[in-house]
């Protein structure tokens, strides 16, 4: 039986072709017996023989020429169908000349009564032929079945015309290990129906469907996973372990053709709460076409993917810049591979390095700058706070007052939720840069940093440098929470750690997040940057929150497993600086909306320029004496709502508690005695 697995068994084309002509000779035979009301004297004398005769050799002829013998029977679908009845009709228009010129004329036969015996035998052949392919059809399904232990059982969601083609993509591929046991959906009037001869059923009827026919798979076609009515059926899926893999949209299809390849594995972005974003891609391509667009952490996650975007919109000229060599160029050759003719330029530098960033402004004057490099990882911040600070706040500084100094027109810097009321160095790092580039929008046409960056220019031997003072730029921050699939996430060390047979290690079973794919943010990025007039905290709505535990366990049910028993899910408590739940705002701060129902601007109370930077240039000063916790008590001066989570920090906390009951104390108990 193993000729329905390697190498199935495929009939003469020419077999076929002669089965179909003893069919339809066959039902011609019938059909004439019917109209002579069976009367076998008449047959005999003849007649019956030359017409048989001529109607099977123009069946013969006709069905030869339209070729449908030609295709493999085992995969026979509507098209085939179709091509049955073309044939025959064929046939019956053409029958009665030909009838009329050879057995009238030249044999004298009396004629028929023609459109009643074409009519009867078209019903007739057509059912037979039908009949043979079906037949031939399902006896190829049952002994391949049969003969195969490892055969995968699939549902395909739907019963439109996107479904049927799917089935027919399945079938046509050739790919023995798939046999299509029907469809399914939630509702509608073709529920109990029969299409391409297999049953629609309703998708309650999925647990029974796993149990009886043993499902394996379920595909979703131009699956929107985040609906309600895909959502229920997936987690039925999961729970049960059927695998649910999505195909494309059919206009994505190669040649209008599905290519099996194209079918995807659910990933666990599907299963996100939120509905998919949208933006005005008009407004964001007025804002970015023609302009010279400066990128920074350009090879990071976050910020190759605003690459991705941004040259989307055709900019006049796109200037990545990373300290990471390798992603940088694998990133330059993907965008010069997709977008040959466009200006392109690399730079490689660290944001700490003034004079080197100076470089890109000078040669490349951008219009527009977003900065998303950045030291992101919470416990690896906590052991080295003045990298925190060196990169993110210092970093940060030095590219805003670039940004003023050489005519930029809008800065937008991308900040986390982790700055709002942070518990860890690396958020409280972030909102000191969202403190300082806030400060500096207010600060009148941003004089401050320019007079600071032209001292600095004029010791550069550049004589033709000219610094733009006519232009005040616009500086805006963006804040959202975690994006699915970014360096350093749970979702590639989930990943990672399935592949090596668990367990999965979490931290602990609360801990919430909310989440976004990598696009999804990227898109709000742009859409921020296109309504920003400076001075904006952009917050993002991420939907609903997830736990962490939960998006371990659906992960890996999406890889077949089971939790708990095939993969062990692991808490090992919290990281330093880690907290159980994240924010998008702090309890003094409000929010404003804006046309765009994701998007919201945070009513947040700004600083001072000259505060702002003296406070920055302690904590540079600090960062020199290697003294971590003079640095970090000084950033819970500069940021009050810092206070440190599971971290060796918390002793200041402690200390500013015991500081705070000192001062009070004594001017309560004063007050008493003056009563």
């Amino acid at each position: 039986m193993k000729i329905f697995y390697d190498k199935p068994f495929t009939v003469p084309r020419w077999i076929i072709l002669m089965a179909d002509t003893v069919i339809v000779t066959a039902s011609f035979a019938l059909s004439y017996f019917i109209l002579k009301q069976f009367q076998f004297p008449v047959l005999v004398r003849g007649h019956f023989f030359i017409h048989a005769g001529l109607f099977s050799v123009l069946s013969l002829a006709v069905f030869y020429a339209m070729r449908i013998h030609t295709g493999l029977i085992r995969y026979s679908n509507t098209k085939d169908m179709f091509r049955i009845f073309s044939a025959i009709l064929v046939v019956s228009l053409i029958y009665p000349f030909i009838s009329e010129v050879i057995a009238g004329r030249l044999y004298h036969v009396p004629s028929l009564d023609m459109p009643t015996l074409l009519v009867l035998n078209f019903f007739i052949s057509s059912s037979l032929l039908i009949l043979f392919r079906t037949s031939i059809k399902e006896v190829y399904i049952l002994a391949k079945g049969y003969a195969m232990t490892d055969v995968k059982k699939v549902l395909i969601y739907g019963s439109d015309n996107n479904a049927i083609l799917i089935k027919q993509a399945i079938e046509a591929a050739g790919n023995h290990k798939f046999v299509v046991s029907g469809f399914i959906q939630s509702g509608g009037q073709k529920i109990n129906s029969t299409i391409e001869q297999k049953r629609v059923y309703h998708s309650r009827e999925l647990p029974e469907l796993h149990k009886k026919l043993t499902i394996d798979k379920l595909i979703l076609p131009n699956a929107q996973s985040g609906h309600p009515e895909f959502r229920a059926i997936i987690d039925c899926c999961l729970n049960l372990g059927i695998k649910v893999q999505t195909v494309p949209p059919s206009e994505q299809w190669v040649s209008g053709k599905l290519s099996l390849g194209q079918m995807q594995d659910l990933k666990i972005e599907d299963l996100l709460p939120r509905k998919p974003i949208q933006i005005n891609n008009q407004l964001v391509s007025e804002e970015i076409r023609g302009k010279r667009v400066l990128i920074t952490g350009a090879a990071g996650s976050i910020g190759s993917e605003i690459v991705r975007q941004v040259m989307s919109y055709h900019p006049e000229m796109v200037i990545l810049c990373d300290q990471a060599e390798s992603p940088l160029h694998e990133t330059q050759l993907e965008l010069e591979e997709k977008y040959p003719s466009a200006k392109i330029k690399t730079f490689i530098a660290s944001i700490r390095n003034l004079r080197r960033m100076l470089i890109p402004f000078k040669e490349y004057r951008p219009h527009i700058v977003f900065h998303a490099a950045a030291y992101k990882h919470v416990p690896m911040m906590e052991k080295h706070p003045e990298e925190a600070i060196l990169t993110n706040v210092m970093g940060t500084r030095n590219m805003a007052d670039l940004s003023v100094c050489f005519g930029v027109e809008k800065f937008v810097m991308i900040s986390t939720d982790k700055a709002v009321n942070p518990t860890n160095i690396m958020g409280a790092s972030k909102r000191i840069a969202e403190t300082y580039v806030q400060s500096l929008n207010h600060a009148s046409n941003n004089p401050p940093a320019a007079e600071f960056l032209s001292r600095l220019i004029q010791d550069d031997d550049d004589d033709s440098l000219t610094v733009t003072a006519n232009v005040k730029t616009k500086f805006i921050t963006t804040r959202f929470g975690n994006v699915l699939g970014s360096n350093g996430s749970v979702i590639p060390r989930f990943r990672a750690q399935i592949q090596h047979g668990g367990p999965i290690t979490v931290t602990h079973p609360d801990i919430t997040r909310y989440f976004m794919t990598i696009p999804e943010a990227v898109q709000l990025v742009l859409e921020a940057a296109t309504m920003g007039h400076g001075g904006e905290i952009f917050i993002f709505d991420m939907g609903e929150p997830v736990k962490i535990a939960d998006l371990a366990v659906n992960m890996i049910k999406l890889s077949g497993l089971v939790p708990d028993k095939d993969i062990n899910i692991v808490y090992t408590g919290l990281r330093p600086g880690e907290k159980l739940y994240e924010e998008l705002l702090n309890e003094k701060e409000k929010t404003l909306p804006t046309h765009h129902e994701k998007i919201k601007i945070a009513k947040v109370v700004s600083r001072s320029y000259k505060e702002v930077l003296s406070d920055i240039e302690s904590l540079t000063d600090l960062c020199k004496q290697g003294d971590h916790f003079k640095l970090v008590g000084k950033m819970k001066g500069i940021v009050p709502e810092f206070i440190s989570n599971n971290s060796e920090f918390s002793k200041l906390d402690e200390v500013n508690k015991t500081r705070k009951k000192v001062v009070f104390i004594p001017a309560f108990t004063d007050a008493v005695k003056m009563q």
